[in-house]
């Protein structure tokens, strides 16, 4: 049971405590006029009991929401974030009652983020690790021969460990904020050649066709950054996208607002509206099973984001296509 607080609505602690006291003076002075007919010690005996009621019932609105945060303190001491404080005061400390309610909410989705995070990496790593034990005990036990199947086998499991390791390292340093931008001025057809070319695998090959309009454009990033950002686009577009037909990467000059626009486009089933924005978080995969740590698009949105820049994906008739949207130089 919730006890009223009648001085919520002041935005003053110390206005608060001014009409406390004169509250209590006041129903004092009162009680004790009214009581002077009595003996004098019963009449201030009186005047003293209602003083206190007074003080007791304006006094409790005013520090219940310290002793609420005091309880909610204690308990996330215990792990248990989800207390909230009663900030209905308008004054000082129902201020600060908003601002600790704020404060919980950010650490039971940090506290989440963090358990989520280490199922999802213990998950994505038991799938290889398994994988690539049981190949191993079947060479040891004679089961299989070390030969060349059995050993790409292997050597399969263990490239997308690394790959697994190489994305969270990543991905650690871009939300920590320890990923310095070195902004410079390049031209982007070389720019996406270079890229397209380091990206390219030999054991799923897949035709990309670059569109650069106009020749000779521009574009002010970190390149390093920037290449990540194409690099697991097009490796995202190559997984959902059929081989037989080619991966178009698009770049246009933005306008005043947008310095560069890049389109990556495959020809996959596309993503449904819903889940446009889930595609961009953490372990969340498109319908691709074939190897992916689902995290490039993660990366990916956490690099663009470091250039003040936009992505998303964007409607088309057939296929998906994700747009990079970065600020002029």
């Amino acid at each position: 049971m919730r006890l009223p607080r009648p001085l919520d609505p002041l935005r003053s602690f110390k206005v608060k405590t001014g009409l406390l006291v004169v509250a209590s003076l006041v129903l004092a002075s009162v009680t004790f006029w009214a009581a002077s007919q009595w003996q004098f010690r019963f009449a201030l005996l009186t005047a003293l009991v209602v003083a206190l009621v007074v003080t007791q019932v304006l006094a409790h609105g005013m520090t219940s929401p310290l002793r609420e945060m005091t309880a909610a303190a204690r308990a996330m001491a215990t792990g248990d974030y989800s207390r909230r404080v009663r900030a209905t005061s308008r004054d000082e400390i129902g201020e600060l009652a908003v601002a600790f309610n704020q404060m919980a909410a950010d650490l039971e989705a940090e506290d989440r983020y963090r358990r989520e995070l280490v199922g999802n990496v213990s998950h994505e790593l038991r799938t290889p690790i398994t994988a690539l034990q049981a190949v191993l005990e079947n060479v040891v036990d004679g089961v299989a021969e070390p030969d060349e199947a059995t050993m790409r086998a292997a050597l399969a499991q263990t490239e997308r460990l690394g790959r697994l390791v190489t994305d969270l390292l990543d991905l650690s340093r871009l939300e920590g904020g320890v990923v310095p931008l070195q902004r410079t001025v390049f031209e982007v057809r070389p720019f996406l050649d270079e890229v397209v070319r380091l990206a390219a695998d030999p054991a799923r090959p897949t035709a990309v066709r670059i569109d650069v309009e106009p020749t000779g454009l521009r574009g002010h990033a970190d390149p390093a950054r920037l290449h990540q950002v194409v690099a697991n686009l097009l490796d995202n577009a190559a997984r959902h996208g059929s081989p037989e037909s080619p991966v178009l990467v698009r770049a246009r000059p933005g306008d005043a607002a947008c310095g560069l626009v890049l389109d990556v486009h495959d020809d996959g089933p596309g993503i449904a509206a819903v889940d446009r924005s889930r595609v961009f978080e953490r372990f969340t995969r498109g319908g691709a099973q074939d190897g992916g740590t689902g995290l490039g698009l993660a990366i990916a949105r956490w690099a663009v984001e470091l250039h003040d820049g936009r992505i998303g994906v964007v409607d088309t008739e057939t296929g998906c296509c994700i747009r990079v949207v970065l600020p002029p130089g």
